[in-house]
């Protein structure tokens, strides 16, 4: 007769409930169906044990056994080579390389501005929604004849554009018409099952 046990999920993971880098994080999490401790962290009130593990106290950070990884691409990618199925991550080199240019390329242009649209003075703000703006309008009409990112698969391209895609409307950013491609991709995200089960509670009210 067997006994049944509770496991504790080896990993753990402190996010924050409405930081866009945790939530790409998530999503992940959700692609690959990861068991996971998910532990969400008051950013004006960190817990003491962040700071333990993380120099930098940020979130999201990682601990898996005796390893504490933090920074969201770091994250992202030990989970994609930790758990390769289903892949997140192109598989020849030179695609590879082209999926983390993009992903640099997200991180400075639209990351950066989070907290100019969030928390910023009406100058800064107003700035960073035109950067957004015509940023988002530029890139549209890649999407017209590919789903995703990187083309016909979801990478971890897809998963770090989604949450920048879904705060639009919470930072007040209003795409013109001939963005329409990138707004139909932002439905094909939102529709997946693995981005509905990473949205938190506060993350679900974004959108109007």
């Amino acid at each position: 007769m067997s006994i049944p046990t509770t496991r504790k999920p080896i990993m753990t993971l402190y996010v924050g409930s409405t930081d866009p880098e945790s939530h790409r994080t998530r999503i992940v999490l959700y692609e690959k169906d990861i068991e996971c401790q998910v532990v969400e962290v008051d950013l004006n009130k960190k817990p003491r044990e962040l700071a333990d593990l993380n120099p930098y106290n940020t979130v999201p950070t990682m601990v898996d056994r005796d390893l504490v990884l933090y920074g969201s691409h770091i994250i992202n990618e030990y989970l994609d080579e930790r758990l390769p199925h289903p892949p997140l991550m192109p598989v020849d080199p030179v695609s590879r390389a082209r999926a983390r240019l993009m992903l640099m390329r997200f991180d400075r242009d639209w990351y950066g501005l989070a907290g100019d649209l969030s928390g910023g003075d009406k100058k800064s703000a107003a700035k960073a929604r035109n950067i957004m703006r015509d940023g988002l309008t530029v890139i549209s009409p890649a999407f017209k004849d590919q789903p995703f990112a990187m083309g016909e698969e979801f990478t971890l391209v897809d998963c770090s554009l989604a949450p920048i895609l879904w705060r639009l409307d919470l930072w007040d950013v209003a795409l013109p018409r001939q963005a329409k491609p990138i707004l139909d991709y932002a439905e094909r995200l939102f529709a997946r099952k693995a981005f509905k089960l990473s949205l938190t509670e506060p993350e679900r009210g974004m959108r109007k």
